[in-house]
C-alpha cells in the first residue's frame, strides 16, 4: 500500500497524477488540515509533524511512502529512516523527481513555493547540484488560502502582489514548488504571462512512483483519505479531482 501525507489538500494532486499511472495500486492519504498550512513552520515542527504523519500511515499499513510537501521535504532526515525501518526507496519527496526532471535542460526557471520551502534551500541545492541556476519567490499566504477555501479574487490578489516584482522575461518555466498550487492553475495562468509554461511536479513525482513502486504496487486501487480536521474545501477538492472514484473518509486524531 502506498501512504501519501500532505499538510492538507495540496497533496491531492500529486495523488491525482499517481492515479493515472497506477490505477490499481491501495492509496491510504493523510491530510493534516488541524496543522495546516505547514509553509511558514520551523524545522523542529515539521520533523515532528512528518514523524506523526510517518507513524498513522505505517499504522494504516503502507509501506512505500510519497511525502507530497515540500515543505516538509527539507525536514525529512536518514534519522526517520531508521527509526521507521524505512529504506530510501521506500520514500519518495517531491524535489528530487522535480529537479531531475530538468536535467540537461537550457531552461530558464523560475520556482515558487511556501517561506519555509523558500528558505530550505532545498529546491535551490538540487538544482544546483545540476548545474542549473533558479530563480524563487515566495509567496507566504497562497497556501493556506488555497486550503481554508478562499475566493478566486482573494487568491489572485495574493499571486499577483507575490509576483510583482518578477522581471518575467527572463523566465521560461515557473515550477509550482507547493502542492497546493495548482489547486489555483487556472488563475496563475491568468496572472503569469503566456509564454511562461508552468509546470506541476505531480507529473514527476507520479513518473519516479511508476518506477519504483511497480508492480509491487498492484491491488485493488482501493482509496483511504485521512484527514486530521473536518473540512469542506477538502471534501469539495476531493470531488472535483476524484469525481467518479470510490473512497472512504475518516476524521483522525
Amino acid at each position: 500500500m502506498i501512504g501519501i501525507f500532505d499538510s492538507g489538500s495540496g497533496g491531492l494532486t500529486v495523488l491525482h497524477a499517481i492515479r493515472e499511472v497506477l490505477p490499481s495500486a491501495d492509496v491510504v492519504y493523510f491530510g493534516d488540515i488541524k496543522n495546516a498550512p505547514y509553509g511558514g513552520k520551523s524545522h523542529e515542527e515539521l520533523s515532528k509533524l512528518t514523524v506523526h504523519s510517518l507513524k498513522l500511515l505505517r499504522k494504516r499499513g503502507a509501506t512505500n511512502l510519497v511525502s507530497a510537501c515540500n515543505s516538509v521535504s527539507a525536514s525529512l532526515a536518514l534519522s526517520i529512516f531508521d527509526a521507521f525501518d524505512i529504506a530510501p526507496t521506500q520514500m519518495i519527496e517531491m524535489v528530487g523527481p522535480t529537479a531531475s526532471y530538468f536535467r540537461g535542460s537550457d531552461a530558464r526557471i523560475l520556482l515558487c513555493a511556501t517561506v519555509a520551502t523558500i528558505a530550505s534551500g532545498i529546491y535551490q541545492n538540487a538544482f544546483d547540484m545540476l548545474d542549473l541556476q533558479i530563480q524563487t519567490v515566495a509567496i507566504p499566504a497562497l497556501a493556506g488560502a488555497i486550503e481554508f477555501g478562499k475566493s478566486p479574487d482573494e487568491l489572485r490578489t495574493i499571486i499577483a502582489e507575490a509576483f510583482a516584482p518578477v522581471d518575467f522575461s527572463g523566465v521560461d518555466v515557473l515550477v509550482l514548488g507547493c502542492t497546493h498550487y495548482p489547486l489555483a492553475l487556472e488563475i496563475f495562468k491568468e496572472v503569469v504571462p503566456s509564454t511562461i509554461d508552468i509546470f506541476d511536479p505531480a507529473l514527476a513525482v507520479a513518473e519516479r512512483v511508476e518506477k519504483k513502486f511497480w508492480p509491487q504496487e498492484s491491488g485493488m486501487g482501493t482509496t483511504t483519505f485521512l484527514i486530521s480536521k473536518e473540512s469542506a474545501p477538502f471534501r469539495a477538492f476531493v470531488e472535483r479531482l476524484f469525481p467518479n472514484m470510490h473512497y472512504t473518509l475518516e476524521v483522525v486524531e
